[in-house]
């Protein structure tokens, strides 16, 4: 995050902001239980096709663009890192396979598993400059499960719970290592051109489509001629585009051991290979700040400064039905209230979420677009509903426990953030002063509200206001202030099947689990397609054999903010008892989870 150096000075100017308490909620409306699951499930699931059908450039531009036209990796580097390593990477059918990305039968032809982009889908000079490489919105936020008939589904705003960011990034590193055979200096990088530029000849010659597979976008075809031309751009300045990735993928894997030195202490090696479906993101992102810092001698001694003060870890969230986390203005349009945003609601703009989750890249010119069509994709994108059978007699009964106990804290637009649940508070307490200011100020940079971009054709203002007010002079709203997220939002359950595993730190197996904490598992199997109908939530037991390979055992114990503690004891707000612990009252359980698969 190159904005920290500018931080790390102000530091002791950056101060909290002081804010009113929040507006009280209305009563919560509890959504009806359906009398024919079956019939209603159809209809949501039309309601999603006509949805994605109606912003289909949106989603095209969440799933598939790349969010930088001038930065990343090189597209072409990409595609050759299995042939320079493939006892890292496997196969080239889908090397990407090996870290979680997937091929989505939706769009065979695609070059590359979903969820990675490249420059030239939005770029609008067809060869003008390479291709360049990022993860897109939908490597997280596109997810699967599996049916009962075996098919894969795939959840368009949810989970991809396979997703390994972290083990990406040290493949790329251990890559380049094996590449270089013990070379120093600027010798590395020569011998790592030259054994690309070998790779590149060889394997083009054997296949001609082989880094665009002849793919055709509702705007541009990647043909033959497309690769050719963009095969001589990559090799006209080869030394000095290979150097900038090598000395990235090194800046970037040496500031990640920086980070796990700091907070993670004693568990190097299982961060080091990395978490499918979490990872420490406002970690990750302020890793960016760190090696800018070091670049600097004048500010080289901050530099730990710029990293968070605390473990991050989280598991990634669904995205959809953003409408329901929509924050509001107060009377005086100077703070945004009564709106959720992540898991402790610390970005309340959509917009800027969109944004803050693509810095975490440290990509230089950050594609706005990427976020203005994402922040218009998720607001109204519907949950998808629970893909499997629903007893609708247990479901009824189970809504008005869900009114009585779950519905006032769990109701669209709830701001709040619960500090009292006994949930690990590490990752609440990640954004310090320094941190909060550096992203407000990257955030603002990035977008302010003069930025311009082109949308369908006409010139838009993406940051320009929101709900109808300016936010010029408004850029401390960016942030909420430090002392209103140190703690957790109850958002809304819309598709709260799919979010499993649950808590922010996604160490409950199942639904049944979080309400019923006495039979909580210390360790559990996370990334499986598999579901489990029963308990709500995708198959966890290690004692059930599962398809090879898928999956990997998580333990719970291990460090504070990987605890499985919390959301298991009743809490009293008001003068309303609220029951959290239902081990008492199993049958309770069940039908509240029955309820749940109807939202």
């Amino acid at each position: 995050m190159k904005t920290v150096c500018v931080a790390l000075l102000a530091f002791f100017l950056a101060a909290c902001i002081s804010h009113p308490l929040e507006a009280p909620l209305p009563p919560a409306v509890v959504k009806q239980v359906p009398d024919d699951w079956q019939q209603a499930k159809n209809k949501k699931l039309q309601e999603i096709a006509n949805y994605l059908q109606s912003h289909q450039i949106a989603y095209d531009w969440f799933g598939n663009f790349a969010f930088s036209e001038t930065d990343g990796i090189p597209y072409i580097a990409l595609k050759l890192m299995p042939k320079l390593a493939p006892e890292l990477w496997g196969g080239t059918e889908n090397f990407l396979d090996s870290v979680g990305l997937f091929i989505d039968e939706r769009q065979p032809s695609y070059p590359v598993a979903r969820g990675v982009g490249f420059s030239g889908l939005s770029r609008a000079g067809a060869n003008s400059s390479i291709d360049y490489a990022s993860f897109t919105c939908g490597a997280c936020h596109i997810g699967r499960v599996r049916l009962e008939n075996g098919q894969i589904d795939y959840l368009d705003g949810g989970v991809n719970t396979t997703f390994n960011i972290v083990l990406f990034r040290v493949k790329m590193y251990q890559t380049l290592q094996k590449t270089y055979a013990g070379e120093t200096g600027d010798n590395k990088y020569q011998r790592l051109t030259q054994k690309l530029l070998a790779a590149l000849d060889e394997t083009h010659q054997q296949n001609p489509v082989y880094f665009y597979n002849n793919y055709e976008s509702p705007t541009r075809h990647f043909d033959t001629a497309y690769e050719t031309a963009q095969i001589a751009l990559f090799k006209k300045n080869a030394g000095q585009i290979v150097k900038q990735f090598a000395q990235r993928i090194e800046a970037e894997y040496d500031g990640f051991g920086a980070l796990i030195e700091k907070n993670y202490s004693g568990f190097e090696s299982q961060m080091l290979a990395g978490f499918p479906g979490m990872a420490d993101a406002t970690g990750l992102s302020a890793v960016n700040g760190y090696i800018d810092a070091r670049k600097k001698p004048v500010l080289k001694w901050f530099a730990g400064l710029s990293l968070p003060p605390e473990p991050g870890i989280t598991d990634f969230m669904s995205v959809w039905e953003q409408s329901k986390r929509r924050a509001t203005w107060d009377e005086s349009h100077r703070r945004l209230i009564n709106g959720g945003g992540q898991w402790n609601g610390n970005v309340p703009i959509p917009v800027y979420r969109n944004l803050i989750a693509m810095l975490t890249l440290g990509l230089e010119q950050t594609d706005v677009r990427v976020a203005a069509f994402a922040s218009e994709l998720l607001d109204g994108l519907p949950a998808k509903p629970y893909p499997f059978a629903v007893d609708t007699a247990l479901a009824k009964k189970g809504q008005a426990l869900f009114a009585e106990h779950c519905a006032d804290c769990h109701q669209p637009k709830n701001g709040k953030v619960y500090d009292n649940l006994g949930t690990s508070m590490k990752r609440a307490y990640v954004v310090g002063t320094l941190l909060n200011y550096a992203a407000r100020t990257e955030l603002y940079d990035t977008c302010s509200p003069e930025t311009t971009i082109q949308l369908y054709g006409k010139d838009v203002k993406p940051c320009a206001e929101f709900d109808g007010i300016s936010m010029a002079g408004k850029k401390d709203v960016l942030m909420s202030p430090n002392d209103e997220h140190h703690g957790y939002n109850a958002r809304p359950l819309s598709g709260v099947w799919a979010q499993a595993p649950y808590l922010h730190n996604g160490t409950i197996p199942t639904v049944y689990h979080l309400l019923v904490p006495d039979e909580r598992p210390a360790s559990f199997v996370k990334s499986r397609l598999d579901y489990d109908t029963e308990l709500l939530g995708f198959a966890w037991d290690t004692a059930l054999s599962g398809k090879p390979n898928e999956g990997y055992l998580f333990q719970t114990d291990v460090i504070p903010a990987l605890s499985n503690k919390g959301h298991d004891k009743d809490i009293v707000e008001g003068n309303k008892t609220y029951r959290l612990n239902w081990s008492a009252d199993k049958e309770g359980a069940l039908a509240i989870i029955e309820y749940l698969k109807t939202l």
